[in-house]
């Protein structure tokens, strides 16, 4: 699966008509105070990487002035962590929130089907909310075929105990939802929060969104370099192998870098394994005979020689 910054899934669902904040993606710290004058108001600045618990890394600040915003971007920029740089950070309007809410589309491999989730409780934990509220949480398998219709909406989320206008608002959206993970061959996009504010609207505060590695080459506009998760930046050989790999569906050429800092005699050695089974029961074996394996590479198939 290939991940999708907050900032890039936050642009796909504005094309869906999706309520986002106010703001928008900048690199500079003058950028960022240039935005948050846009947003004439106090603004929430946060540093785009592929990690959870943002808040905890100081990542995720509030900013009541367009100096305050720019010194605030000015720290995250550049930063380290887990072996990300921030290169970009995430200007946006302060929402005033009334309530928060669950959305998300996730491909269920055992159903063989997306499958649509609603919580009528939303923010950060979703699998704790699962279990202090799961009467809050409702979910159902989407027809790829027929598609995904507004009744069928508005009777997920009325099961939440949901009524009225807001039934309608949230039901909208989640039809929109499904289409936009549709249209981009999404293993996964949720909002969370999907937060309704003091004016009465609903607006995406969050979200996260994962494509299909091989759907990747349907969609050059999202500009994705390699078709990998990533726990961090991609290195220069595992972009090689994407490379070798990217266009040619007769094998498979999977590398992917775990260690780079090491010294001679201290264990280390690269592996080279083809098919999946036997590549996991060789790298089991090295590593009982007490060695630590630098990377692990796959070729199976019919890999291109090149």
């Amino acid at each position: 699966m290939a991940k999708l910054h907050e900032f890039q899934g936050k642009q796909l669902l504005a094309t869906e008509k999706i309520p986002i904040p106010r703001g928008g993606p900048v690199t500079t710290p003058q950028q960022a105070a240039q935005v948050a004058r846009d947003c004439e108001g106090p603004v929430v600045v946060k540093g785009q990487i592929w990690l959870t618990g943002r808040a905890d890394l100081g990542l995720i600040q509030f900013a009541d002035t367009p100096q305050e915003a720019q010194q605030i971007a000015e720290t995250m920029l550049g930063s380290q962590h887990q072996g990300f740089s921030v290169d970009t950070v995430l200007v946006e309007s302060r929402l005033k929130i009334d309530r928060e809410f669950y959305a998300g589309v996730t491909i269920d491999d055992r159903l063989q089907a997306p499958v649509l989730i609603f919580s009528a409780v939303g923010g950060t934990g979703v699998e704790d909310i699962a279990r202090e509220h799961p009467a809050a949480i409702v979910k159902t398998p989407i027809d790829v075929v027929r598609g995904f219709f507004d009744y069928q909406a508005r009777d997920l989320v009325r099961q939440t105990g949901i009524h009225g206008k807001l039934l309608l608002k949230i039901g909208a959206i989640l039809v929109r939802l499904v289409d936009l993970a549709k249209k981009y061959d999404a293993r996964a996009v949720e909002i969370n929060p999907l937060v309704l504010i003091s004016e009465g609207d609903l607006v995406a505060a969050d979200c996260r969104m994962t494509i299909d590695d091989y759907a990747i080459y349907r969609h050059p506009d999202l500009g994705i370099d390699v078709a990998r998760e990533f726990d961090r930046p991609p290195t220069e050989l595992e972009k090689i192998a994407w490379e070798v790999e990217k266009n040619d569906y007769r094998g498979t050429f999977y590398f992917i870098q775990m260690i780079e800092q090491f010294n001679q005699g201290e264990g280390v050695i690269g592996f080279h394994g083809a098919g999946g089974g036997g590549s996991m029961m060789s790298m089991d074996a090295i590593l009982n005979r007490g060695y630590t394996l630098a990377n692990f590479v796959d070729t199976s198939g019919n890999p291109p020689a090149s």
